[in-house]
């Protein structure tokens, strides 16, 4: 098999698992198999869930009294004057109502309660699998529309959960009910108001499926409004900076127009559902009038009936009323979890089968051959061979774009190769578990996240189970500790969103006190230092510099000042390696990458490098 056939195979395979699952969109789950997989939620709460249903058929049942005690009273006790027979009949009725009254309390807190039960069950499901997502999961999705999933999406799901099999249960019950108990009074008259529901069952058919997709149309209208929020929320800074407040709104402007524009479509096919079927259930009083009438008129049914049939025909009526609201809520329940089950059908990050933990790794560090490509671009990386040994310190250097930041990507294995392999002490990476392969990395990147919280909570971040004395020893390390001991709340100072309190010098220590509580053996160090000035810069040098003693780590730096002391020196281009030797090597190549790179960037004399560094304190 040649190489590119080889690439093509294993692109194919890596791509491929999630070929067999469905994407966000992709795939329309039967309405048959979303409610199933949608009941299994119930399971925890059966017990609960069968009282709660119990108590909704009995509130159904008492309904059926007024109009049966209503009849009772025109047949026998008011034409007999049987008063105590009234009284009596009314007391029951009361009794009967008190009861309902605790039901239907019953039925509206623990029913709610199952629902959000589920609720939180479907977030905790949710929330555990994005933690298990791939990398190139969060590259294509935006955090707003994640964040719509799960809470409006969800919310509608447990209103769903709640509400449909009680508004199911009890319209059916009290559906056949009242057909029964309407027969008891006249038949044929009972048959010519029920000829009605085929008509309303057309209805519902035909503006259920203009619902769902509206209902869902808008569903995503509002995640993009969130994402859109989001983002601008979270970049509030440079729009300020960049006095583009204008652009800003007119971007939410947009968003907010396809919502609006979402919506009137949902609330037209919503109007036309609601009105066509309540002119059904208006057309059947007008049935109940002219039919009842002729039906007295023929000496069929007698007055007392008759009244008594006007009363308890709203038995009939209420359920199907009941049922067309409840079309409203299962189309946003149905949507929400619909959206909620495409994101959970998304393939897992997943270990090869038979991968191990292979404890501390301090071996070298290997690529031999590496293809790797995103999903949706082309080839990134052409045959990589790369290495360091144990202990030593390998640099990426190379024009924006080459691919080195995609290579620190590929070691702790973020991403899947094309084909080739990446090995640490002989071992193949892709023979370890993900977790344990990390648990041995390091990373410090330029772009520092920092979570809200305190000083101590980010720090501790890098080893939860670290005591207070090695999380102060960490930050003395990084040369921290004496600034944050200067703060009024010390340790449990709060840093704000992302760190916003903080300038990037303290958040890049930060971040590096984080990797020294970590300790692990293997260092990648990121543009760590790219977005600092000069003299923050030489300082942090100092704390990684401590960092790195001991680890093999591997450098990505645009700054040639700060790669001069590497073991190797790799100079990406293209996605390939296009020089590799020492500092002192590849200068000796005056029309290399590297030297022209060097001669670019150190055209003034490296005095002012060294009197930087006195002034600094060095």
């Amino acid at each position: 098999m040649t190489g590119s056939a080889k690439r093509a195979g294993a692109g194919s395979q890596r791509k491929g698992a999630a070929a067999g699952r469905p994407e966000p969109g992709k795939e329309k789950l039967s309405d048959l198999r979303l409610i199933k997989r949608f009941t299994a939620y119930y399971k925890p709460h059966r017990v609960m869930f069968a009282l709660d249903m119990a108590a909704s058929i009995m509130i159904s049942l008492i309904g059926m009294v007024y109009p049966r005690v209503t009849n009772l009273m025109m047949k026998d006790l008011i034409p007999n004057q049987k008063l105590r027979g009234i009284v009596i009949a009314g007391i029951a009725v009361l009794v009967l109502y008190l009861l309902r009254l605790f039901l239907r309390y019953f039925v509206q807190y623990y029913g709610h309660m199952i629902g959000t039960g589920m609720q939180a069950q479907m977030r905790r499901d949710l929330f555990s699998h994005l933690q298990r997502m791939p990398f190139s999961f969060y590259d294509d999705n935006e955090t707003g529309k994640i964040m719509s999933r799960m809470t409006s999406d969800l919310f509608d799901v447990s209103e769903l959960a709640h509400h449909g099999p009680e508004n199911i249960l009890t319209s059916v019950t009290m559906f056949a009910a009242a057909f029964i108990y309407l027969c008891t009074l006249n038949v044929w008259l009972t048959l010519i108001i029920f000829s009605c529901v085929p008509i309303l069952i057309l209805v519902a058919v035909r503006y259920r499926r203009d619902m769902r997709e509206a209902f869902t149309a808008r569903r995503v209208s509002t995640a993009e409004i969130n994402a859109s929020l989001e983002s601008s929320i979270s970049g509030i800074r440079v729009t300020k900076a960049f006095t583009n407040s204008e652009k800003e709104q007119e971007k939410f402007e947009e968003g907010n127009s396809r919502f609006v524009e979402a919506s009137r479509r949902s609330f037209m096919a919503m109007g036309k559902f609601h009105a066509g079927s309540s002119f059904i259930t208006d057309f059947f009083n007008v049935v109940i009038l002219l039919a009842g009438g002729v039906f007295l008129y023929k000496g069929l049914i007698d007055a007392a009936g008759y009244a008594t049939f006007i009363v308890s025909v709203n038995l009939f009526i209420s359920p199907i009323t009941t049922l067309i609201g409840f079309m409203e809520s299962y189309q946003n329940g149905v949507s929400g979890f619909r959206r909620y089950v495409e994101i959970m059908d998304l393939p897992e990050e997943e270990d090869e089968p038979g991968a191990s933990d292979p404890g501390v790794l301090n071996g070298d560090i290997e690529l031999r051959g590496v293809h790797f490509s995103y999903e949706k671009s082309g080839e990134i990386l052409h045959g990589i061979d790369l290495g360091v040994e144990a202990g030593g310190t390998l640099a990426l250097v190379g024009p924006s774009g080459g691919g080195k930041t995609t290579i620190c990507h590929l070691i702790p294995r973020f991403y899947r190769l094309d084909s080739g392999d990446i090995t640490i002490g002989g071992k193949s990476i892709s023979g370890m578990t993900a977790e344990s392969l990390r648990r041995n990395i390091g990373i410090v990147q330029q772009d520092v996240f920092l979570f809200n919280g305190s000083i101590y909570d980010n720090i501790l971040y890098g080893r939860l189970d670290a005591t207070p004395e090695e999380v102060y020893e960490a930050a003395r390390r990084a040369s921290i500790d004496e600034w944050v001991r200067t703060l009024e709340n010390g340790y449990d100072t709060q840093i704000g969103e992302r760190g916003v309190k903080l300038s990037g010098g303290q958040k890049q220590r930060l971040s590096i006190a984080r990797v020294f509580l970590k300790d692990p053996p293997i260092l990648i160090l990121d543009e760590a230092t790219s977005s600092l000035d000069n003299t923050t810069e030489i300082l942090i040098q100092r704390s990684l510099d401590e960092l790195t003693v001991g680890r093999t780590t591997i450098v990505v730096a645009h700054r040639l000042s700060t790669v001069r002391r590497a073991s190797r020196i790799a100079v990406i281009s293209s996605g390939r390696v296009a020089e590799l030797g020492t500092h002192e090597e590849l200068l000796a190549v005056p029309d290399g990458i590297y030297a022209r790179l060097y001669r670019l960037q150190f055209r003034e004399s490296d005095a002012d490098t060294a009197g930087l560094s006195a002034r600094a304190g060095f």
